[in-house]
């Protein structure tokens, strides 16, 4: 679990390096993916590519499309909201990996999720409706690639392996994204070390940890987890940023972190006791 909360970690600082960036955010998306995922294409020796895995490749470029085209029809805080809230429950559904304590903490921690982003920051627009279906969308695809590569690393391949490949694989189909939507930003030194903190940072060691989590953390409590990136890009606005929270976003905080405290904290198992007097099991 720690491995995962500290790529959550990762995950949150993306926003605060971006606005280090003058450019198109689909410029900067795409570049954080080809930069992380010919990092992580370093890794992938050893495992044969499937096409499950292939699949996971073009999911991983597919959210990162979907995001963005949810966000413009939305505005950022209800696409945010809808795609990162909406990963877990897809995540959950698709691998069957779910409790009734996960069930709860994670409908908590979304509403907490959906507080802290939008009692900042609340727009709509003619579009709405077909935004969140976009975003919805994204979350199902998050949801596909976190689970194809959880049942390869639970598999037996090396968790490094099928993140190289996947996001190798995102790298080459986001390649041709970055050239039409214009890389000239590339070339101004504050531009270029953001992009290379995104790639290398935000994404390759991200999901370099967030693999090595799977390996431990069934993949549904991962995705729940995974929702810690927004309160740390929170918490990094109101320490570095300077911006402050409304009582609902600070809510939203408080909720999102103790729901998340619930999730981490391993459920007590049930022990069945074998009485020695009259050997019938004890209840």
């Amino acid at each position: 679990m720690k491995n995962v909360l500290a790529a959550a970690v990762l995950w949150g600082t993306a926003g605060t390096a971006g606005l280090l960036i003058t450019a198109d955010p689909v410029s900067v998306a795409a570049a954080r993916l080809v930069i992380g995922g010919l990092v992580l294409a370093l890794l992938a020796r050893g495992t044969r590519v499937t096409p499950a895995l292939l699949l996971g490749a073009v999911a991983v470029a597919a959210y990162q499309l979907c995001f963005f085209a949810a966000v413009s029809r939305t505005g950022v805080a209800i696409g945010t909201v809808v795609a990162i809230g909406s990963g877990p429950v897809f995540t959950g559904l698709l691998s069957r990996q779910f409790s009734a304590r996960w069930a709860a903490a994670t409908a908590a921690a979304i509403a907490g999720c959906a507080a802290l982003i939008v009692g900042g920051e609340a727009q709509a627009g003619d579009e709405v409706l077909v935004g969140v279906l976009l975003a919805l969308l994204g979350g199902l695809i998050y949801a596909f690639y976190a689970v194809t590569a959880a049942k390869a690393i639970n598999g037996g391949a090396p968790s490094d392996a099928v993140m190289g490949i996947m996001f190798g694989g995102a790298a080459v189909i986001m390649l041709p994204v970055l050239i039409l939507t214009g890389p000239g930003w590339l070339a101004e030194p504050r531009g270029l070390l953001a992009a290379l903190y995104l790639g290398v940072g935000t994404t390759a060691l991200a999901y370099f940890l967030y693999g090595r989590g799977l390996r431990t953390t069934p993949v549904a409590t991962a995705a729940t987890l995974a929702l810690a990136e927004p309160a740390v890009a929170a918490l990094l606005g109101l320490l570095v940023l300077r911006e402050t929270l409304t009582p609902m976003s600070f809510g939203g905080l408080v909720l999102l972190g103790v729901s998340l405290v619930a999730v981490a904290v391993p459920e007590r198992k049930k022990i069945s006791v074998e009485a020695g007097v009259d050997g019938q099991r004890a209840r």
